[in-house]
């Protein structure tokens, strides 16, 4: 099982557990984590299921498509480590994946 922690903006943190080979959007949305609202169901349309990554993550993670890439230009107030879950399918060297909501989805 892969652990990961969604740290609110008010830092609070709630932990859950996946399996390797599950879409983190699908993930989050089964567990009720507050601020991921995934409008589009993973269509890569809205934006509604950008968190962000810290940088000691990045490396973990797929690539950015040119899709996404365009999707995130879209969403408000975009960090440096901004990615949608709906693209990131969790791998075991995901364990211990920490992921930020941004204030603008709420």
């Amino acid at each position: 099982m892969i652990t990961l922690t969604f740290v609110q903006p008010d830092d609070s943190r709630t932990q859950i557990q996946a399996s390797s080979g599950a879409n983190l959007m699908e993930v989050a949305v089964a567990h009720g984590i507050d601020g991921i609202l995934a409008d589009c169901g993973g269509n890569l349309v809205c934006g509604t299921c950008h968190v962000v990554v810290p940088e000691r993550f990045q490396a973990l993670l797929p690539e950015q498509s040119d899709m996404e890439r365009d999707m995130l230009d879209c969403v408000p107030f975009p960090q440096p480590y901004t990615r949608l879950c709906c693209q990131i399918t969790l791998e075991a060297a995901h364990d211990g994946l920490e992921l930020q909501i941004p204030l603008v989805q709420r």
